[in-house]
């Protein structure tokens, strides 16, 4: 009897834990509220907008496996060794109008205003793209490079207020390689190239103005650390060689391919 008695207990019991587990099962979970810029126990979350918030955005391992080395740096304007350009806004200059210190620098043509409107931007040095695009109306059209020195350090490049954008995403740019035009950042500025430098792993953009340097480097600085100009100019960029007419496989070499064919005869 009691041995019966038990055996019913266990079966209500269980019977009354399935039914609470059904029940939850069926309740919508609360809905989960952030606090802060960022709770710390939720998952990154893409804005309602469903566009890609570029302060999470993370390089893949595929992506870090691609990033070259810029074994050396050139300025991104005028002419191989930067002449017939000024800075007209140097990096942390404080800009009261703008509430904040300069994060880069701003290149003119030395014609001023927007004599340079459409002028080429070329790449500081080898890199991977792993931004291209407008992130605010503001900013115009950017591209970021994600670049490594010697050191094996990452460095990024980013070129800001296009005109145009003459490179796509996650493609390996030799340096000098043209990446787009001088802009007004949609007609906000006169003509000019805003060029930062980072020491970043991520393709964060970020604001043009701000209270503390962060990730943000001397343009100028790290650009002369790896500034390497010969007699001649500048060196050939590593990923270039195969377009220069001194290297093992030359234009005119190509250009004769045709006599291979009389090796099979």
């Amino acid at each position: 009897m009691k041995a019966a008695r038990l055996l019913i207990t266990l079966v209500l019991a269980a019977g009354i834990v399935g039914y609470a587990v059904w029940r939850s099962s069926r309740t919508a979970a609360p809905e989960e509220k952030l606090v802060g810029f960022q709770d710390s126990d939720a998952p990154f979350a893409m804005p309602e907008s469903g566009q890609p918030d570029m302060r999470f955005h993370f390089l893949s391992a595929w992506q870090a496996n691609q990033v070259p080395t810029a074994s050396r740096m050139d300025t991104p304007m005028g002419s191989e060794n930067g002449a017939l350009v000024y800075n007209a806004q140097k990096f942390w200059e404080m800009n009261q109008k703008r509430g904040g210190h300069h994060t880069g620098d701003d290149l003119n043509g030395i014609g001023g205003m927007n004599t340079d409107l459409g002028d080429p931007v070329f790449a500081a040095g080898d890199g991977l793209v792993v931004y291209a695009g407008e992130p605010s109306p503001g900013w115009g059209k950017i591209v970021v490079l994600a670049h490594r020195d010697p050191a094996g350090k990452p460095v990024h490049t980013m070129y800001a207020h296009l005109d145009e954008i003459k490179t796509t995403l996650n493609t390996l740019v030799a340096r000098g390689g043209v990446i787009g035009t001088v802009g007004t950042g949609n007609g906000s500025y006169p003509a000019h190239l805003h060029f930062e430098t980072r020491s970043s792993d991520g393709a964060d953009i970020g604001a043009g103005y701000t209270a503390q340097p962060l990730n943000r480097l001397d343009p100028a600085a790290v650009v002369a650390a790896l500034h390497d100009a010969s007699e001649k100019g500048i060196l050939a960029a590593p990923l270039n060689l195969a377009d220069k007419d001194d290297a093992p496989w030359t234009k005119l070499e190509m250009k004769n391919a045709e006599k291979f064919s009389e090796l099979k005869e």
